[in-house]
């Protein structure tokens, strides 16, 4: 009986050991974050801001005692926004680096993927990513994977809608596509057509370039045949600057938008007086000025004034969100209880942007503000 007891007992700590082993990346003194996003490449500036802010936060967090007395420690890896390198970089970051969680991945494609055939099976949540893509936002019911992947910003169709909406308020009916050849550029042209076919409308014409290319001849050639009054393009910055520029050096001189990913720093950089007049739909606060509550804390973590951005302020917000959640997990912390701590952040103000979650829900906020380039780079609102 006694040897029965002991057994018992020696099986129960084992248990206990292996149960604290299911959940690695949490030291009594640290927790481990995981990051995937490009640091090389055409949209190596996007990441590079997105990780130097996180970063900067975690910093300030840990110097002010933490999380429940745990650091933050960022584990950050470049996928040159690639499929391919973001399910490898996943498959490190949880395997080999032991991270706890993951936040602000980058792409809709890459996390789609990462979602369904690595993080999602694995039970390791992600807090926030630059896509709007729906298949990231599918139901839980439909899809189990889809249970780890919490949102932070808006839809592409919220974004897409609110621009036809604007267009056609203008008298527009002649608008034409341009998008990228991805998970990213696909779901960008269904929210046009969903937005466009409420007016009953269809897109004029639509052209196509692939990721991380600039070949844009053969997208400019079937949208100057419509002739277009208006152009959304749901590309990054670099096709899209070789795109305006193409159309506007054959005297085509549409109404040009663009979705939030496009870097709309990086464009105005990249285009130059060129940019003046193109419009773009926003996730995230302008961060230009001191208005809005999380605007004010992000500009105060910037070591260099003037260092704004609109990447900037979605990174600070994903990650204002993770820790959010993480504090509201307590102490003793789990990957579940992280779960159970984000779906309970229902209508939570983070400072005048608001995140919703739900036992269901992951779509995180559907904030959407349209701007446009002015004189000198200048982005007004």
């Amino acid at each position: 009986m006694r040897l029965l007891k002991r057994l018992i007992t020696v099986g129960t700590i084992a248990f206990s050991a292996l149960g604290w082993a299911a959940d690695p990346g949490i030291t009594d003194s640290t927790i481990t974050l995981g990051m995937s996003a490009p640091f090389s490449g055409p949209t190596g500036a996007y990441g590079i801001d997105m990780r130097q802010t996180i970063q900067t936060y975690f910093e300030h967090i840990n110097k002010t005692g933490g999380i429940h007395g745990r650091k933050l420690e960022l584990v950050a890896l470049d996928d040159g926004y690639e499929t391919d390198r973001t399910l490898a970089n996943t498959k490190t970051l949880i395997g080999e680096k032991h991270a706890f969680a993951l936040l602000a991945y980058y792409g809709s494609s890459p996390t789609t993927e990462a979602m369904n055939t690595v993080f999602g099976p694995a039970k390791v949540p992600l807090v926030g990513t630059i896509s709007g893509a729906t298949s990231l936002r599918e139901s839980t019911t439909s899809n189990p994977n889809a249970r780890y992947m919490f949102n932070v910003r808006a839809s592409y169709a919220d974004e897409t809608e609110a621009i036809v909406n604007q267009l056609v308020s203008l008298g527009l009916k002649n608008i034409a596509v341009f998008y990228q050849n991805d998970g990213f550029g696909k779901s960008g042209l269904d929210g046009v057509t969903a937005a466009l076919k409420k007016h009953n409308l269809t897109p004029s014409a639509v052209g196509t370039v692939e990721r991380n290319s600039l070949d844009v001849s053969k997208a400019i050639e079937p949208i100057t045949k419509a002739n277009p009054q208006a152009v959304v393009m749901v590309t990054l910055y670099k096709p899209t600057a070789a795109f305006v520029k193409g159309m506007k050096k054959i005297g085509q001189n549409p109404m040009f938008m663009t979705l939030s990913p496009v870097g709309t720093e990086q464009l105005v950089q990249e285009l130059g007086p060129d940019a003046r007049g193109i419009g773009i739909s926003q996730v995230a606060p302008y961060p230009w000025n001191d208005v809005v509550p999380v605007v004010r804390e992000y500009q105060k973590l910037l070591s260099k004034p003037g260092t704004n951005s609109y990447y900037g302020i979605e990174a600070f917000i994903t990650a204002k969100t993770m820790v959010e959640g993480l504090r509201r997990a307590g102490k003793d912390l789990s990957r579940e209880k992280l779960m159970a701590a984000l779906e309970g952040m229902n209508n939570v103000d983070l400072g005048g942007y608001r995140i919703n979650y739900g036992p269901s829900n992951r779509l995180g906020s559907r904030f959407v503000e349209l701007t446009v380039i002015g004189a000198g780079g200048k982005v007004l609102k």
